[in-house]
Parts: structure tokens; sequence; C-alpha cells
């Protein structure tokens, strides 16, 4: 370093070799910014600042005014409930606990919020799903075992009863259901399958005699597994199951109706014992979520009344006959798991925020901490180094791109249930499994990134990564694996890619592919490809036109590929020959949802400054997307050699200017110190209180 030092100051001789010019570049990465222009030449370097020197015409961010833009209708409710759960220590999840201790706790955290705190979660998803959303946010702050709890008990139990039953089912179950009196469970998934639901072997077999269902496990990989609720608390399970028919087939053969949805008593309702011919076992200690009880599902001839049938898509009469509005078995079980969205909706809604306190974690302890600097000089903000700031940045950015996406799918989801309109539904059924399939991925690499940022302190369990990562890892498989999701997104853009050269109707979220597909797919304008301009790179329009160029190229390729493969290997061949290009694919499609939803909302900000703000976050996050895949746009010459230079130069530059109001970036979260929890990561005092922890 001393010879960096005087390398300064040395003569022009030998400032010139080869080697001091390499030593003066290094050196500046550990010097102070300064105020004179940078140095001529494509090479030279320009240096970070360090912690609170701000680099001229920096933008200022009002806090006040961000979390004004970012508060949500529901703000309110989250906050009351926070002030409850804060006033009662009893109710709070320390940071060791026993799996037992753990669910007993979760019990009654959930049996507070619905009998003292006075929220009834199954009212607020039927009539408000916003505010259904915002609490189960608010829930999970506090501990993520308690929102999947609530989430088991109102967004699948309660919500099988509202979306698969009638007016009888809602009349007997709604009001025990939404005030605890009937807890129950979601018993769909079995031990050989998960994700094919169609496969699924528990039956359901109609006895006319009776005028009785009677339930069977045939094998052990039948019995229902994972299913939350169900070891120690659930009284009541929505079970799915093949519908028999007896004599109803051809040839007098029994007849398969597919997958129903039925409520099974599981325990009794006064002494909680289990009830004849049902077997639960517990499924035992998990890497994470310990507060949720799930147990595992085995029926030998349980017999239910014919009207637990949740009968909204199909009916069997007393008679036997069976009847439906919807003429085929695949019909009726899409439009069963059509119903069903509203679990996606939830945990891509509640990994934002789960992604929103690991990111502020991350940048306030890289704002504290101070390691290494100048020769003779204090330490700098581990958030100086360009290193750091390359991995939090464009995570932060992230966040709030996803924050408006998750409001947007909310309200779409919202305008579903009042309308019941098919094209929404269709749209909102393939979104919500892009949003929460992309989302809950990237959420859980970038906890461990988090994680490594803060070093060793980031490894202690009272930090919160841990339980962030254990508890929202499992957000990838749940409610549809994300490549199972991914997968339908992609069918589903093939399906309008067909749609457009038929001249049918696209759904909404698919209207550039109507609008703009021949320019998506015609040759790239040489001279486009060569601007490097700020100005131009930053434009809105050049951004989402090449996040929808590469999705339509994307679609066009993969189009072609399946045709040719059917030839040979079928369909189903086919797609699995193209799989990963339709992951892809899909993943470029959902980014592309994720901009424009991100540009609206900067348009949409009625204060200059928050907008401007906001403009640098959007300008962040769409380059680093457009670098991150900068091969795919110089393959097809969309972009050319000096361009994704100057992309690559733009986004470093970005994210040193994010990092210059990345402490108000994180405040306008708004997130209180109980949901963060980590004593690394609060706003103030942060290692007297990491040190008291330990008993300092």
């Amino acid at each position: 370093m001393a010879t960096m030092s005087r390398s300064g100051s040395g003569s022009e001789d030998e400032d010139s070799t080869p080697a001091m010019r390499r030593l003066r570049r290094l050196s500046l990465h550990l010097l102070q910014p300064s105020d004179r222009p940078a140095p001529e030449g494509a090479n030279s370097l320009v240096p970070a600042a360090c912690a609170g020197k701000r680099r001229a015409g920096g933008l200022d961010a009002d806090v006040a005014a961000l979390t004004s833009y970012l508060r949500g209708r529901h703000r309110a409710t989250q906050e009351r409930l926070y002030r409850f759960f804060v006033e009662r220590p009893e109710l709070h999840t320390p940071v060791e606990l026993p799996m037992a201790a753990h669910r007993e706790l979760c019990l009654r955290q959930m049996v507070a919020l619905v009998r003292e705190a006075g929220v009834r979660p199954l009212s607020l998803m039927a009539d408000d799903p916003a505010e259904y959303f915002a609490v189960m946010e608010a829930v999970g702050g506090l501990d993520i075992s308690l929102a999947i709890k609530v989430g088991v008990q109102y967004s699948l139990w309660g919500g099988s009863i509202i979306n698969l039953g009638t007016k009888k089912h809602r009349e007997k179950y709604f009001d025990k259901i939404d005030n605890l009196d009937y807890p129950g469970c979601f018993a769909m998934t079995e031990l050989h399958h998960g994700s094919n639901v169609q496969a699924l072997q528990t039956t359901a077999t109609f006895d006319p005699v009776t005028d009785e269902f009677i339930i069977d496990t045939p094998n052990n990989g039948a019995i229902k597994w994972w299913i939350g609720n169900s070891a120690l608390h659930g009284k009541f399970a929505t079970v799915f199951a093949r519908l028999i028919l007896p004599l109803q087939g051809k040839g007098g053969e029994p007849a398969d109706m597919g997958i129903h949805a039925f409520i099974v008593p599981i325990r009794d309702l006064e002494t909680h014992a289990v009830l004849p011919g049902i077997e639960i076992n517990d499924c035992g200690h998990k890497i994470g979520l310990n507060g949720v009880d799930n147990g595992a599902l085995r029926f030998r001839s349980v017999r239910i009344p014919r009207d637990n049938l949740l009968n909204r898509f199909g009916d069997v009469a007393r008679d036997g006959k069976y009847t439906s509005s919807l003429p085929t078995i695949n019909k009726r079980f899409a439009a069963t798991l059509g119903e069903l969205v509203g679990g996606r909706v939830s945990l891509a809604y509640s990994s934002v925020g789960i992604l929103k306190v690991a990111v502020t974690i991350a940048v306030r302890y890289a704002l504290l901490r101070q390691q290494f600097g100048p020769p003779k000089q204090p330490e700098i903000s581990v958030l100086d180094y360009q290193s750091h700031q390359h991995k939090l940045m464009p995570m932060l950015a992230s966040a709030y791109a996803f924050h408006f996406a998750r409001r947007y799918l909310v309200d779409k989801y919202s305008e579903m249930k009042k309308t019941n309109d098919e094209d929404i539904s269709a749209d909102v059924h393939v979104l919500s499994s892009g949003l929460k399939s992309y989302i809950t991925s990237y959420t859980a690499k970038s906890i461990s990134i988090c994680r490594e940022s803060c070093g060793g302190h980031g490894y202690a369990a009272v930090n919160h990564f841990g339980d962030l990562r254990n508890d929202h890892d499992i957000f990838q498989t749940f409610e549809g694996d994300n490549t199972v999701l991914l997968q339908q997104v992609a069918g589903d853009l093939l399906k309008q890619y067909q749609q457009k050269f038929k001249g049918g109707t696209l759904s909404v979220t698919w209207n550039y592919l109507r609008d703009s597909m021949s320019t998506y797919l015609s040759q790239p304008n040489p001279v486009t490809a060569r601007w490097e301009g700020e100005d131009h790179l930053r434009d809105p329009k050049f951004q989402l036109d090449a996040f929808r160029y590469r999705t339509s190229r994307l679609l066009h390729s993969v189009a072609a590929r399946l045709q040719k493969h059917m030839k040979t290997l079928g369909g189903f061949g086919a797609w699995n020959r193209c799989l990963n290009h339709l992951l892809t694919l899909a993943e470029s499609h959902i980014e592309s949802v994720i901009l424009a939803r991100f540009i609206e909302a900067v348009k949409s900000c009625p204060d200059e400054k928050t907008r401007e703000v906001l403009k640098l976050v959007c300008d962040l996050y769409a380059l680093d997307r457009i670098w991150k895949d900068i091969g795919t746009y110089r393959n097809v010459d969309y972009v050319a050699p000096n361009k994704a230079k100057a992309i690559h130069k733009l986004v470093d530059y970005l994210s040193y200017q994010v990092r210059l109001v990345a402490r108000e970036l994180v405040d306008a979260f708004d997130l209180p110190d109980e949901v963060i929890r980590a004593p690394i990561g609060l706003q103030s005092e942060a290692y007297a209180q990491y040190t008291q922890h330990i008993g300092f």
C-alpha cells in the first residue's frame, strides 16, 4: 500500500510503466472519490464513495414520501396487529424453541389473533382479499409458521368451503371455521403424488344404500402426507379423492369421475379423539416451519354423508346419478384447481415481505459495518465496496419491483373474485403461477446471499437469516412446485401464441404479444443495436422492448422446436426435450410483467422527488436483468458489443447511485423492529443490542 500511495506522486516516466499504471488503478478501489472529473480514457476507473459522502448530483430520498407511496390500503390493520402482539410478550416466538412448544405457541398465537385481536380471516378472504393478504404478511413477519398455520386454516380449509362448496356448506361451516371452532386441514398431497393431482389414488366410493361416500386409502402410496394442522389440532379435513360411482361405467363397471373434494371429520369435536377408521401420524421435525403440525392420514372405510361432497362443479343425487355443468373430467379438474389460486397469491405476497426483511437486515448491517480503508484513514462501510453493491443493490431494486408486481396481482385476484369473469380467472391462474414461482425462487437465493453478505454475524440465529431461509425454503414447493408452475406459464404462452395466428383474442397480461409480435420478431435494427447513450439505456421503452423482444424470440423458437420434435418424439417427448427452453421462456415473460408494473408505478407516483428515486431503482432492476442475460441479446445482434459494455458500466454506476439512498429505501419499507428482530438490522444501537443479547 505504501508503494500505491507513493505512485501518485512519482515521476511521469515511473507512472507510465504498465505495472505502475495497474497498481494506480487498483489503488483507486480504496481511495475516497474526489470531486475532480474522472480521468480520460476508456479504461479509467471511477472510485466508489465511502459511507456518509454523497456524490454531487445524487438523489435525495424522502423516506416519508416513499413510505406513503409504498403503503397499501390496509397498513393500519397491520400496525394494529403489530401493536397487539408487541403488548403480549408471552406470544413472542423465541430464538430457540423445541418443536412441541413451538406448535402449541403457534396455536395460541392463532387463537389470540382471532379471538382477542378480533380478526376474522375467512370473512376478509371472502369480502376483501387485499386486507386478508395484508394480515397474512403481518403475522408472517412475527412468525412464518403462524402465517402458514393461518393459511392452512383459512386459505385452504376455509377456502375449499368457499370456492368448491355451495350454499349449504357455507351456511354450516363458514362461521365456525372463521372463529376457530372448526380447525381443519387440506388433504391433497399423497406419499406418491404431489404436483400430479389428477393421479391421486385415495377413493371416495358412493354407497347408494346408505347415501354415503366411503373414503379409502387403497395403498401406502395413497397416504395423505404433509397435511398441515392434521398431526395435532385439526378436526376436519378437505380430502381430495377419486369419486367412484358403482355400476355406472361401461358394462356395469364402477365409473371413475375424477378428483373431487370431500369434507371428512377426523377428530371428535368434544374429546378431540381421532375418529374410527382414521389413522394419523406425525411427519416429525422439518427443516423449518416447525410451528406447523404436519401429519400423514390413512383412511379405512370412513363413511361420510353425501352432503359432504363439495359439489360446486359436480354433484351426486340420491339415486347415484352424477351431474355437472362441465362436460369432461379435465374441465372439472381445471375448474377445481383454478379456484385454489389464492394460496399462490398469498405465498407470492408473503415472499416479497420476507425478501424485504432479509434485504433490510443486510443493507443496514452493510452500512454499519466498517472494514479496511485507505492508508492512515478511517475504515469504510462495506457497502462502499463495489462487490457488495453488486450483491445487494440489484436485490433491493428487485424487492421494489416485486412490491408493485404483487400489488397488481392482488388487484387482479380481487377483481376475479368480484366478477367471476372467466378470462380474468384464466389470467390470474397463470399470473399467480408465474409470480409465485419466480418470486419465491428469487427470495430463497437472496436470503443466502444476504446471510453471506453479513459475514459471521449473519450466521447467528438471533440475526434471523436461519429462520428466514429455513421457513421460506418450502415456499418453492408447496401450492405448486415452481418448475411445474413455470411450465403452466409456458403452456399458456404457447396457447396464446397459437391464438394470435388464428385471429383470436388474448388475455390482458399477454397483450404485447398481439400488439407487437411482428415487431419483436423482425431483424434487430443495426443502428439502435449500437446506441449506448445513458438517456437511451434508461428509456423505459428501450428496457421494456428488450424484455419483450427476448420473450417473443424465445416463444417463437420454442414453438418451432416443439413442432419439429413432435414428429419423432410425440407431444410428451417433445415437451421434455424443450423443457429448459420452456422454463426460460416462462421466466422471461414474468420478468416482462414485473418490469411493466414497475414502470407503471414510477409513472403514477405523484411526488416528483420520489418518482426520480423510483425511476433510478427501476432502471437498475431493468438493466441488471438485461446484463445478466446479455448473451441472449448478443446472439441475435439485438445489442452490439459496445452497447453491451455500456450496459455493464451503467449497471455498476446505478448500483452506486442506489447505494447512496439505500438506507432511505429500506427504511421506506416501514418494517417495525418486531419484524426485523435481528439486532444487526435494527435502525439504531445495533451493536449495543447485539452484545446485550449474549449477556454483556
